[in-house]
């Protein structure tokens, strides 16, 4: 099959070095080829071009099926067009091919996605989760809780962002976790404590990654209304907007 064009600029230097030592296993013009497709899948899920990211993935794995860096490429790919079925089949095999279990919480979510909640707490609840680290388990715990929700259980969904790392406001990830815990304290009616949450996230998240602010507004009472122009104008809920003053 006819691969994708590869951009002269990019050399697959830009992986890490752990991809570099997976791509040991393949002759060196290979090795080469596989680390410069594995560079487009990135840069086009960044740029949110999936079927592009898609080609270069298929691509790194059709050259290097048993590398497991190429089959997590295409499993992320897989998971970001919400085929649950073939990321799912890609991460269990980089976990055979790999001996790890860093994409469990990913795993978790896939059998989410596929409406199979019973296999998805089994899975989370695995022998393997116990031996996760420490972004993982939050990841996990996120992944759990929103399993909970689907199944309304707003409670145990709530018990299971309660993790060590929930109070810990300075690990990468962490506003993610406190995140869904005041999205939840929110579902159940517990608004005080929610808007205390929301307000640990928006002094975590320091690249705007969530909505953190735009929920706290909501809660406040702020309401903002594009004016056109780029420019944003502030109303307070239950206050009717002034109106402009009559012309001379």
């Amino acid at each position: 099959m006819p691969e994708p064009r590869l951009p002269d600029e990019v050399t697959g230097k830009e992986l890490d070095r752990g991809v570099h030592q997976q791509l040991r296993t393949l002759s060196k013009e290979n090795a080469e080829g596989v680390a410069r497709h594995l560079v487009m899948v990135s840069v086009f899920l960044e740029a949110d071009e999936v079927e592009t990211a898609l080609a270069h993935a298929e691509t790194a794995v059709r050259r290097a099926g048993r590398v497991p860096a190429a089959r997590e490429a295409l499993g992320m790919v897989a998971y970001r067009m919400g085929d649950f079925g073939r990321a799912l089949t890609e991460f269990r095999t980089v976990r055979r091919l790999s001996g790890s279990s860093h994409l469990l919480p990913l795993m978790v979510d896939c059998e989410r996605g596929l409406g199979r909640h019973t296999r998805a707490l089994e899975l989370a609840a695995s022998p393997e989760a116990k031996e996760l680290g420490d972004a993982e388990r939050i990841e996990l715990a996120i992944v759990v809780s929103g399993v909970r929700r689907d199944l309304g259980q707003l409670d145990a969904a709530l018990l299971a962002l309660q993790v060590p790392a929930l109070k810990r406001g300075r690990k990468a990830g962490v506003h993610r976790l406190q995140y869904a815990y005041a999205d939840t304290l929110l579902a159940l009616g517990r608004t005080d404590e929610a808007r205390e949450w929301f307000l640990r996230v928006v002094e975590g998240d320091a690249d705007g990654e969530t909505d953190a602010v735009e929920r706290l507004e909501e809660l406040d009472g702020v309401a903002l209304t594009d004016l056109g122009d780029g420019e944003d104008e502030v109303e307070l809920a239950g206050e009717p907007p002034v109106a402009d003053e009559p012309r001379a």
